[in-house]
């Protein structure tokens, strides 16, 4: 694949009889920018995104097995497809996202690939993107091929945006790569760079107990909105729109690196004013219903995650009327979430099931031996 020549090697593959690769990577939330890494805009303005991964993950293990057969396992869809290694991988509509991920890592031996993910497709957490990144960093970890986060980044963008086609920006690839708090400006295929934000512990606790994420019960298909987003860019107001919401970027990544949380909290909403603007399908009156009695309870401000049309609400309220808010908000329908920041990138490890060869535990107690079947 251009551009890809570290997936060409295939020696590395380790084939332990029980061992287990698995690929972890973060969900995330974007607090502003979002729209702002699709093209024309992001090749012709540069965009930039403020955001930070959370403790929500996807997650790929792979079982090798000793024949030619891959057996994908989708535990979310409830789905299996099976491949054979002597075959060309094809495009069906049935997890092409694996599909995809399987020829571009090169992969030619037999395995079992389970996936699960901690939130549905649509909820604008990032979740196709975090999953792409989670396979390609377990398929790399079972080949033995080294890649550094910007390499995983691109790598996961070239399968899903230009392999696939599928429509869509940047920050995913890049949020769940790197992890933690970033502003990451886009110049180009080939000109990303993520800036790690350097925020005290103090302030992400207290950005984290001010911040609701609530369901809004209804998911989204993001490559439909960015189509009209798109398609709305040569439209002065939607221009526009996407012009303030770059320097809101900037101006959300200067307060909270002050600390001035409250004052990130009222820009959250200049944000998502602007990013209505740039597409109809961006919100329902659902949706904003849900918003709006968050501000009426005392909340400062808030957005939608991901490209729009559903998925989850973020909404910042100070300390004291937080349970106001959720409250509220639960009243409307709403789903309230448990979550926190994860300051940690995509990771991979093994196990070997082999390790331990024995069925019974014993322990040495002063009044004698127990022993543990197991």
């Amino acid at each position: 694949m251009p551009g890809t020549p570290v997936c060409s090697y295939t020696e590395g593959i380790r084939k332990e009889k029980h061992m287990v690769i698995r690929g972890r990577a973060p969900l995330r939330v974007s607090f502003g920018g979002g729209g702002t890494d699709v093209a024309p805009f992001r090749v012709e303005q540069g965009g930039a995104i403020i955001g930070s991964t959370i403790n929500k993950y996807a997650y790929c293990s792979i079982v090798p097995r000793e024949d030619d057969q891959i057996i994908v396992n989708s535990i979310d869809f409830d789905m299996t497809v099976k491949y054979n290694t002597n075959e060309n991988y094809v495009y069906d509509g049935k997890l092409d996202l694996v599909t995809a991920a399987l020829k571009a890592m090169d992969i030619k031996q037999g395995c079992e690939v389970y996936l699960q993910c901690d939130a549905p497709p649509g909820s604008g957490l990032g979740t196709s993107s975090t999953v792409m990144v989670a396979m390609l960093m377990a398929m790399a970890r079972w080949k033995g091929i080294m890649m550094d986060a910007y390499a995983m980044a691109d790598l996961a963008y070239q399968v899903e945006r230009i392999d696939l086609g599928i429509d869509g920006g940047y920050q995913d690839q890049y949020a769940a790569a790197f992890g933690g708090f970033n502003c990451i400006e886009f110049h180009g295929r080939n000109n990303v760079v993520v800036n790690p934000l350097r925020i005290k512990k103090d302030i992400i606790h207290e950005l984290q107990y001010n911040l609701l994420l609530c369901y809004t019960g209804k998911i989204h298909v993001s490559a439909n909105i960015i189509k009209d987003q798109v398609q709305n860019y040569e439209k002065k107001d939607s221009f526009q729109a996407m012009c303030e919401v770059k320097a809101l970027a900037y101006a959300l990544k200067d307060e909270l690196l002050k600390g001035n949380l409250h004052s990130f909290g009222k820009l959250l909403d200049y944000g998502w004013q602007s990013k209505k603007r740039m597409s109809a399908k961006i919100t329902t009156p659902q949706i904003d219903e849900l918003y709006e009695e968050a501000l009426k309870a005392g909340a400062l401000g808030g957005k939608l995650l991901g490209a729009g049309g559903g998925g989850y609400l973020l909404m910042y309220c100070p300390y004291n009327v937080r349970h106001k808010v959720a409250a509220r908000m639960e009243q409307a329908g709403g789903q309230l979430a448990d979550w926190n920041f994860e300051l940690r990138g995509a990771q991979s490890w093994v196990m070997d099931d082999d390790r331990w060869q024995y069925d019974q535990v014993s322990v040495h107690m002063p009044d004698g031996e127990y022993k543990f079947d197991i």
